[in-house]
Parts: structure tokens; C-alpha cells; sequence
């Protein structure tokens, strides 16, 4: 072998390595994503994220407020049947449990996590919520007189 093919022998096997890596490295590029793509599809799935939230809050809204109207009956009903053994005494949920006049897995409580209000007059007996706002007196309160009156219409 003559000299200079001795030198570059070397040379051309450490060029070869360089070039295999730097083709490796194109191709790990090529392969993978760029942040823009990964920001365009963050956006896509929040866009997605809110459409489903824009339809499916008033449905949850709604289903809160009709388990607190089945909740708000079934103890105004076990309300007036305690009331019947009881004399003309106002239950409280607690009591109604502890009498065993409602189950004791029912709520005690409306859907937004406050407690119904029983309140006895001499011949009727109201079950009342304050509803999503949880304020007394607002247009959202339910009240199960009003919701029996209601559904005898219907």
C-alpha cells in the first residue's frame, strides 16, 4: 500500500461514520413532529373540548334540577306520612331518616349539596331547595307543592 492511501483510509472510514450519523439525525427529524403540529392539534382538541362542554353543561344543569324535584317528593311524601303518625309536628330530614321514614341511602341534601328545608303548615307540608344559585326567594328555588300542583295539571 503507498502512503498517501494509508492516510486516507482513516480519513474516508471517519467520513463514513459522520455521513451515517448525519443521515440517522435527517431521518429522526423527518420522523417526527414540530410544534406547530403539536399546537395545531392542542387547539383542534380544545375546540372539541368546548363544543362538548357548550352541550353538555345545560343537560347537567337540567338532570340536577329534576333529581332535586324527585328527591324534594319523595320526602315531602315521607314528610306528610310522619306528619300522620305524628301529630301536627314538622320533621326534619334527619328525623325522617332516624324514624326510618325515608331510606337511609336517600339525599338529605338537593343536588348542589345543601339541605332541604321542611317546612308544616296545618294541612300542608312543603319541601323546599334554593336551587343552583343556592339563594332563598330567586326565581330557581323549588318548592313540591308547587311541583304536585304542576304535574296534577298536566
Amino acid at each position: 500500500m503507498k502512503a498517501h492511501q494509508m492516510l486516507t483510509r482513516p480519513l474516508l472510514s471517519g467520513m463514513r461514520r459522520i455521513h451515517a450519523v448525519l443521515a440517522s439525525r435527517r431521518r429522526a427529524v423527518a420522523r417526527g413532529v414540530t410544534l406547530i403540529e403539536v399546537m395545531i392539534v392542542v387547539v383542534i382538541l380544545g375546540l372539541i373540548a368546548g363544543g362538548v362542554a357548550v352541550a353538555v353543561l345545560p343537560k347537567l344543569k337540567e338532570a340536577q334540577i329534576k333529581t332535586t324535584k324527585t328527591s324534594a317528593l319523595e320526602m315531602r311524601r315521607a314528610a306528610e306520612t310522619w306528619r300522620s303518625m305524628h301529630g301536627d309536628d314538622c320533621p326534619t330530614p334527619e328525623i325522617l331518616r332516624t324514624d326510618k321514614a325515608i331510606d337511609t341511602a336517600s339525599k338529605l341534601t338537593d343536588a348542589w349539596d345543601d339541605p332541604f328545608k321542611i317546612t308544616c303548615d296545618a294541612d300542608e307540608t312543603t319541601v323546599s331547595s334554593w336551587g343552583p344559585d343556592k339563594k332563598e326567594g330567586t326565581a330557581d328555588d323549588i318548592h313540591v307543592p308547587d311541583l304536585v300542583a304542576n304535574n296534577t295539571q298536566k
